[in-house]
């Protein structure tokens, strides 16, 4: 089975190599900002980023955006002692109920990586921690229409509300691919979708499709053969199985009792004679225009769907670039990309790799110069 290469692997482990070989920027000690801090975040709630978005207020911080970030690498241009920068990947709804509106009451902007293969249609926008009562009632349908159709797209901001955060200017929307896709990478079985496969993270759900359009394996397909997972835009060539195999496995699991079919010792073993059969790796030339699409797409289909033209900037999922992706990059017109390597320093300079840009955690927000500061073992826990 072919192995995740260690660049592509976080945890504990990379985190302690990171800091032991210098990669930590200094104010987390209690040093001095010196490159421009650019801060990651996720999903959040508001008992945890607003006291640190007050933090920045309070100590006389401001916010750049993807273009300001662009001119501190190509032109050298710093955009000041007190700037950073904070980006929201994934478009996460929490982008929307809770980052906006404390963002936009504390006047500061940010970022959004968005991934439009993952973003839903809705009649309006949802209400958000600043709507009173009689707004939240009167949207609420809105977010039953949603997990009415059992989607997991609803965990994602919607179109309108992306559109309402790109045109207020309080959202710098960036792209975040196309799909934001793990795709398999390896013909040996690795497991089955079973009931547990509904608590599996959406945005590391395998990409199913190969055409224009975008399926992933969803926990209502049991029975479904899994193989190792590694990102799309990773050297990993692509393994597509024959589709008959996840057919005849699937079909095994209805006709013997769906979900409790999972309860016979021999379920395993049953689906692993049935999961023995073929498929293909991509070609390299298909491996390069797959790539190569999904960088442009998710800056296109941005752009078309916002009435827009300043999508310019990609963040890579999980800060994975592989070298056909590097190579990719230029051609894709992108102006700066994110993507992380091992023992690089996470801050941005002047004249860095501009396809190469290091983040931080947002957890380390607080260790900025100010008062109140945390060190690194205070803000880490």
């Amino acid at each position: 089975m072919t192995a995740v290469p260690f660049a592509e692997r976080g945890g504990t482990v990379r985190g302690l190599l990171d800091l032991a070989t210098g990669c930590y920027p200094a104010f987390l000690f209690g040093g001095s900002v010196g490159a421009l801090p650019v801060f990651h975040f996720h999903e959040v709630t508001r008992a945890w980023l607003e006291p640190r978005l007050q933090y920045l207020v309070d100590n006389g911080y401001r916010t750049v955006t993807c273009d300001e970030i662009a001119r501190l690498v190509i032109d050298g241009v710093h955009p000041g002692r007190e700037a950073v920068a904070l980006t929201f990947d994934d478009a996460w709804a929490s982008a929307w109920t809770v980052a906006m509106p404390l963002l936009q009451r504390l006047k500061l902007r940010a970022i959004l990586f968005a991934i439009p293969a993952r973003i839903a249609e809705a009649p309006v926008p949802r209400p958000t921690i600043e709507d009173g009562v009689g707004g939240a009632a009167a949207r609420a349908d809105n977010i039953d229409n949603l997990r009415g159709h059992g989607s997991p797209f609803a965990t994602f901001v919607t179109w309108p509300e992306l559109r309402a955060m790109h045109e207020s200017g309080v959202f710098d929307v960036q792209s975040h691919t196309r799909s934001h896709a793990k795709v398999f990478c390896d013909p040996t079985v690795t497991g089955f979708v079973t009931p547990a496969f509904a608590n599996e993270p959406y945005l590391d759900r395998p990409l199913t499709s190969v055409k224009e359009s975008i399926h992933f394996v969803e926990p209502d397909a049991l029975g479904t053969p899994l193989y190792l997972r590694r990102s799309r835009v990773s050297d990993a060539r692509r393994f597509v199985p024959e589709p008959s195999t996840a057919e005849r496995c699937r079909g095994h699991v209805a006709r013997n009792g769906g979900v409790r079919f999972f309860d016979r010792p021999t379920w395993r073993s049953e689906l692993q004679r049935l999961a023995q059969g073929n498929g293909r790796f991509e070609s390299d030339g298909e491996q390069a225009a797959g790539i190569l699409n999904e960088i442009n797409e998710g800056s296109a289909l941005l752009n078309h769907r916002l009435g827009a033209t300043t999508v310019r900037h990609v963040a890579l999922p999980w800060g994975i670039a592989g070298d056909v992706t590097r190579r990719a990059l230029p051609e894709s017109g992108h102006v700066t990309a994110f993507a992380e390597r091992p023992f690089r320093h996470r801050g941005v300079r002047a004249g860095d790799d501009r396809y190469g840009l290091m983040r931080l955690n947002g957890k380390f927000l607080t260790c900025l110069p100010g008062r109140g500061r945390q060190w690194f073992f205070t803000a880490v826990r």
